[in-house]
């Protein structure tokens, strides 16, 4: 079905309010504020444990933390949004993230420090699965595919600037402030934000509002808990009686989840996640995809931070100006992105997959040729490439998983959307990143870096081949 767009658009008393240019650009910019804070703080650890006196247990749980709980209240935090409205719950979450962010600036301690990380991304939970809502509910046609291509490239962009903005601020050392400066630097976005919103996003809401699933929320987080906790902290305490028992845990928790919701939903209850909305093949296998893509891309920046800084003895800046290639191919490449995917399809993640295994190989081959002496120029090819390729799938991965979600769902379609990712970014540091230090105490930090540089190629080969089960249709 296709839709006619004039200049003076006839719109019924019933129909959606409309997002308007400076309304999405006010949403997009709220989205970009926790990806930005889950990277910003990579380059910044090592001030902070010399700050603070954190050792590394401490510092794992300032980013675990952090992303242990986005992850886990993100679908409730899109149900409150259906349920109480989405601007509310998106001005709420917005005030909640500048106050934390302070919070987390003048944090005179690391347990300080780590507790209002922990506010932060629950703050940062209840705001960002309203944007989808809102994209989803106030746009439509062709306003809609381009507003969510806008989504997705701002995803990618926000995680590469994060650790670009975090080496920068950090050697800038504003007003004596070193590491403080990646937290406090969101305040002013955020006053900004929160000047905007009421402006310029509209109200929406669903029009047949679901109560939360009490039982469901809190089996889901312990699901997410049981898997993500032992798998971020294991390695740095040492891998304790708990992080087994934990990840033992986690196929029982995560079967009683599903349990629960499909009962909920057999008795004509409302459950979390609704079971009906994975029968959407976009969403479902959209989403399948989404995990390895996020895995590698979050090991990697990981990854590369340490190498760049602790092996080749690179300072902030320049480790953060190496991702610059990627990050200026990821902004080029998304504004071809539209126009590509609606000419080619949904072929046109699979060419991506191509182009970032090539970039990614590229980048290996960097490193075992030329190490130590890795910089911003030996990497420019490999993490352009690299970056171009990211850039041909996210933004329409994230279109595919929400295409046939109802307006009336799109608070839980964007939690369930954002979690995953979210869940995927956190494995893809514990996962990745523990490998390249588990082996760089064996192999050196050059073979370790080539090593799990491999393995995220072995990710996304597989990423490209689930591509071809994508539907062919424009998204």
């Amino acid at each position: 079905m296709t839709e006619t767009l004039t200049s003076h658009p006839v719109r019924s008393p019933s129909a959606p309010p409309a997002l308007g240019g400076l309304g999405l650009f006010t949403v997009l910019l709220a989205a970009a504020l926790p990806l930005v804070d889950f990277f910003i703080v990579n380059v910044a650890l090592p001030t902070m444990a010399r700050d603070l006196h954190a050792g590394d247990a401490v510092l794992e749980l300032v980013v675990a933390g952090y992303g242990l709980a986005y992850a886990v209240l993100l679908v409730p935090g899109g149900r409150l949004g259906d349920l109480f409205g989405r601007r509310r719950l998106f001005l709420g979450g917005m005030a909640a993230f500048g106050v934390t962010s302070l919070a987390c600036g003048l944090a005179p301690s690391a347990g300080t420090l780590v507790a209002a990380r922990v506010a932060q991304g629950a703050a940062a939970a209840l705001m960002v699965p309203q944007v989808l809502a809102t994209i989803q509910s106030a746009t439509a046609g062709p306003r809609r595919a381009r507003a969510m291509g806008l989504y997705g490239a701002t995803a990618g962009l926000s995680m590469v600037a994060g650790q670009i903005l975090g080496g920068v601020l950090v050697a800038a050392d504003i007003a004596g402030s070193g590491w403080r400066a990646v937290f406090l630097v969101n305040v002013p976005v955020v006053v900004a934000g929160l000047f905007l919103a009421p402006r310029t996003v509209p109200e929406t809401r669903s029009a047949h509002p679901e109560p939360v699933d009490g039982p469901g929320t809190a089996l889901l987080a312990v699901s997410l808990l049981t898997l993500l906790a032992p798998l971020t902290e294991g390695r740095a305490a040492g891998w304790p009686l708990w992080t087994w028992l934990s990840l033992a845990a986690f196929p029982f928790a995560a079967w009683a989840f599903l349990a629960v919701e499909r009962r909920a939903d057999r008795l004509g209850r409302t459950p979390l996640v609704p079971p009906g909305l994975f029968a959407l093949t976009s969403l479902r296998r959209g989403l399948v995809m989404i995990v390895p893509f996020s895995i590698g891309f979050s090991g990697f920046m990981f990854v590369i931070a340490v190498a760049l800084q602790q092996g080749a003895g690179l300072g902030p800046v320049p480790a953060g100006l190496a991702l610059v290639p990627m990050a200026a191919a990821f902004f080029a490449m998304s504004l071809a992105g539209p126009r590509l995917v609606a000419r080619y399809g949904t072929r046109v993640v699979v060419v991506g997959a191509v182009t970032q295994g090539l970039g990614v190989a590229v980048l290996a081959l960097t490193a075992w040729r030329v190490w130590p002496d890795l910089g911003p120029v030996a990497l420019l090819p490999g993490a352009a490439i690299a970056g171009a390729g990211q850039a041909l799938q996210l933004p329409v991965l994230m279109r595919v998983v929400l295409s046939e979600v109802p307006s009336a769902r799109a608070g839980v379609g964007g939690g369930v959307l954002v979690t995953t990712q979210q869940s995927a970014l956190a494995l893809g540091v514990a996962t990745l990143g523990t490998l390249f230090l588990s082996l760089t105490a064996h192999w050196g930090m050059r073979d370790a870096l080539v090593a799990t540089l491999l393995v995220q190629l072995a990710g996304v080969v597989l990423t490209g081949l689930l591509g071809l089960r994508l539907p062919r249709r424009t998204v």
